[in-house]
């Protein structure tokens, strides 16, 4: 099975023993992202509108890094420590995929999520 490691300066480091993303016969599995800027380190949480636009941000320079895209990202799972944040969140993810490239996904409340964050969105994409 070919399998090859992605990274990049431009998302988080990785805060375990995991990677930001795995190729593997085209598909590009990218781990969760949560709103760490990558050039500060620092959390970035002002608002859940903020916050999710940062995930996107990682998610996107991850995608970039691994020779994709939004366009072909075929599933997202999307992790909110509270449903009253599907709206706000729903609509920064809207602008970033559109409707014509919209993948499947699903979102879920959780708990909790690593650095205490609102939101937390992975993906996996073809190249």
């Amino acid at each position: 099975m070919e399998k090859r490691i992605v990274k990049t300066k431009q998302a988080p480091a990785p805060i375990g023993p995991y990677n930001q993303a795995i190729i593997s016969n085209g598909v590009v599995y990218c781990s969760g992202q949560v709103a760490i800027d990558p050039s500060s380190g620092h959390f970035v949480n002002e608002n859940v509108t903020v916050e999710a636009q940062q995930v996107l941000k990682n998610l996107k320079a991850v995608l970039n890094e691994a020779g994709s895209d939004f366009s072909k990202v075929l599933k997202c799972s999307i992790f909110l420590t509270s449903m009253d944040d599907f709206s706000v969140v729903n609509e920064v993810y809207k602008k970033a995929f559109g409707e014509e490239h919209a993948p499947a996904r699903e979102t879920v409340e959780v708990s909790r999520l690593p650095a205490n964050a609102r939101v937390e969105i992975s993906c996996i994409a073809g190249i």
